[in-house]
């Protein structure tokens, strides 16, 4: 258990070699003391000694043999390891747009016009270009994301840059991002 350090470990390793019985459960109730010293959070708890006793039987993987005060309870469940997740390799075109816009773009394009599909159409420009700034400002503009637009959708979908109009925030960090010269005195 990292929360008590390599010390604790081994002062439980030496109690478990403890041959007289007796002494083992002193040198045990001694490292129960000092584990309360190094977590005194754990004075909140309500059986907070209780939780020290299985911390030490869970340390020496319950081989330390003593009479323990409480009832020891077995830990084994946290120690079970998570199964591997999947995660899905999909060749993305644009590695600055990412997975997430692409998947956008395609939903963009399946969806039937109307006011709701223009609303969709403005956040995924708008972060888009976001995108585009945050990898490269130099290549931003607005008619590389009108064509990447047009490309990913199969020209199912087109945006007006004449009537278009992206977020003023965008023109903001424009301003406020670019390379700033230092005064001198």
């Amino acid at each position: 258990m990292p929360e008590y350090g390599r010390s604790v470990q081994q002062m439980v390793l030496h109690a478990i070699q403890i041959d007289d019985r007796d002494k083992r459960l002193q040198c045990a109730a001694t490292i129960v003391d000092i584990m309360a010293n190094m977590q005194p959070a754990l004075r909140d708890l309500p059986n907070y000694r209780e939780h020290l006793w299985n911390h030490v039987a869970f340390i020496s993987g319950y081989t330390l043999d003593v009479d323990y005060p409480y009832p020891i309870t077995r830990l084994d469940g946290d120690a079970k390891r998570p199964q591997p997740m999947h995660y899905p390799m999909k060749r993305i075109r644009n590695r600055y747009y990412g997975n997430l816009v692409e998947q956008q773009l395609e939903h963009l394009a399946e969806m039937p016009e109307g006011e709701e599909r223009d609303v969709f159409l403005a956040l995924v420009a708008n972060q888009m270009k976001q995108t585009l700034f945050d990898w490269n400002r130099d290549a931003m503009n607005d008619e590389k994301v009108a064509q990447d637009i047009e490309r990913y959708t199969e020209g199912r979908v087109c945006l007006d840059l004449s009537t278009f109009r992206f977020d003023s925030v965008m023109q903001g960090k424009q301003q406020t991002n670019g390379s700033k010269k230092k005064k001198k005195k």
